[in-house]
């Protein structure tokens, strides 16, 4: 594919679609993909990615806060439910009704100015139930200290409880029952609520690492959000058996090659010295654009099929590597940064970091390029 600018991310949706039926097959009948889109669909766009999943049977999705909602919105979402999993302040809860998302409710407060809000706009507004299992994030806890307040919350007149749902703290660890007592006091307090009179129509739990580890906890849906795109949750054995592939790649081109002798010192700081006359080429992408800062001295690239470390320091938008050892290298090859020899799951350990810092980390002045293929 040839590169029309200085750097784009290129995301791949024939992956993305293969991700998704992955997921799929992992699932017993009847259970939805709520396709979780949050920090602009990690990084890979939603404006981007929605009509594929669209396209390809998806129902309902998920988002962090307001404006990722309107965002699926804009971007053909126009009539599938979509749950706000995060807080939304309440100066901004009208946008909840005009944009028609589904609020996160985890406090009687907030659900009675949702209440007053909804009845002006004459609507009934759908919202999902939090209860805290054990994250100790947002929720109501779930246990008898919430059957009061979500049976105040039941009975406001423009307020209709759609769904529950609780977040698992340790999903991805295969030798903990943390996962199993989460999952068991959530379903125990959802019968309680339920046989007190509450109507709870449908409920997930199930998070990336527990659609991949944990059938047994798969309810009415699953949240399919960075296993989704391809970015590892778990295990490195579980993951390779997975067949999940990761969505995004990251390219750019040598923007000029230089040699310097012996004892030249390289970048801010001089943290790379020269011990053999070097070959040097400069990339023009830096930590502006999400390249990070800590790749510098460690992270490597690929240029002509061949490895090629970072030497010196990465700059804001530009840094610098070894090409001495890869012959014929000049101004305007290709040079991959994400991809080949250095995956998302790779660049994520060496800057001991969460693979989903990594696409969420590609700045907006990186164009995003959507393919249907691998070429």
């Amino acid at each position: 594919m040839e590169l029309h600018t200085r750097t784009e991310a290129v995301v791949h949706l024939d992956r993305l679609v293969s991700n998704l039926e992955n997921i799929r097959g992992r699932l017993k009948p009847g259970v939805k993909v709520m396709a979780t889109l949050k920090g602009d669909a990690y990084g890979h766009g939603i404006a981007g990615v929605v009509p594929t999943l669209k396209a390809h049977g998806v129902t309902c999705y998920a988002a962090a806060v307001w404006e990722e909602g309107r965002a699926l919105r804009e971007a053909g979402a126009e009539t599938e439910p979509i749950l706000l999993l995060g807080d939304t302040w309440d100066d901004q809860l009208p946008e909840l009704i005009r944009w028609r998302l589904t609020p996160t409710i985890f406090a009687v407060e907030t659900a009675a100015k949702l209440d007053a809000l909804a009845r002006e706009a004459g609507v009934i507004q759908p919202i999902h139930i939090k209860l805290d299992t054990g994250m100790n994030r947002i929720g109501f806890p779930a246990d008898e200290r919430c059957y009061g307040p979500i049976a105040r919350v039941a009975a406001m007149e423009n307020l209709k409880i759609t769904g529950a749902f609780t977040h698992f703290a340790r999903a991805d660890e295969l030798d903990c029952d943390v996962t199993e007592r989460q999952f068991r006091r959530f379903t125990d307090t959802v019968a309680a609520l339920r046989g007190r009179g509450i109507d709870i129509p449908f409920i997930h739990v199930a998070n990336s690492p527990s659609i991949l580890l944990r059938p047994e906890v798969q309810l009415d849906a699953v949240r399919a959000g960075d296993v989704l795109f391809g970015l590892c949750p778990v295990d490195e054995a579980s993951w390779e058996a997975s067949g999940i592939r990761e969505v995004m790649t990251w390219r750019t081109y040598v923007a000029l090659v230089k040699t310097i002798p012996v004892g030249a010192q390289v970048g801010y700081g001089g943290t790379f010295t020269a011990r053999r006359e070097t070959r040097l080429a400069t990339i023009p992408v830096g930590f502006a654009d999400g390249y990070r800062r800590g790749l510098s001295n460690k992270g490597w690239v690929t240029v002509r099929g061949r490895k090629a470390p970072v030497v010196g320091r990465v700059c804001m938008d530009q840094f610098m590597i070894d090409v001495t050892d890869i012959p014929g290298v000049e101004r305007g090859d290709e040079v991959i940064l994400l991809g080949a020899d250095m995956n998302i799951e790779r660049m994520a350990d060496l800057l001991d970091a969460n693979v989903d810092e990594i696409p969420c980390g590609v700045s907006k002045r990186v164009p995003k390029v959507y393919v249907t293929g691998d070429d």
